[in-house]
């Protein structure tokens, strides 16, 4: 996928344990793409502002609910608008492997790989389609 990226995209990560966001942060700076980190709320809320990303990835612990609706609200808050696609990871409400679109260009997933993740991405940042 490296060739294919566009070095100009941003993604923001937010993530709550240090070593999973810089593990994620890695991953997806391996793949091409610019990363700005976040490890709550209110440093996402700040971050997206300042970097206007091109999709921010959620990954918070908490019950589903409650993280979607932070997801919602980092987005909402930093004013970057609804064309910008959030993804959530949730452990629970969703089987491993699964994603799912709820609506206002919000989708959860937990993917059982990166690649699954890989993919998920690549979708909606070159507005592919997803499969039903």
């Amino acid at each position: 996928m490296n060739t294919e990226t566009d070095t100009n995209l941003i993604i923001l990560v937010v993530e709550d344990v240090a070593e999973t966001r810089d593990g994620i942060e890695k991953l997806l700076k391996a793949d091409g793409y610019r990363v700005a980190v976040a490890r709550d709320e209110r440093d996402a809320i700040e971050s997206a502002q300042l970097r206007r990303p091109d999709l921010i990835l959620v990954s918070l612990a908490g019950l589903s609910s409650e993280v979607i609706l932070t997801a919602r609200r980092i987005r909402e808050c930093a004013e970057v608008g609804e064309q910008v696609p959030v993804v959530v990871f949730c452990v629970e409400g969703i089987g491993e492997g699964g994603e799912v679109a709820i609506g206002q260009n919000v989708h959860i997933t937990q993917p059982d790989n990166f690649n699954q993740l890989r993919g998920l991405l690549a979708r909606l940042l070159y507005k592919i389609p997803i499969a039903a």
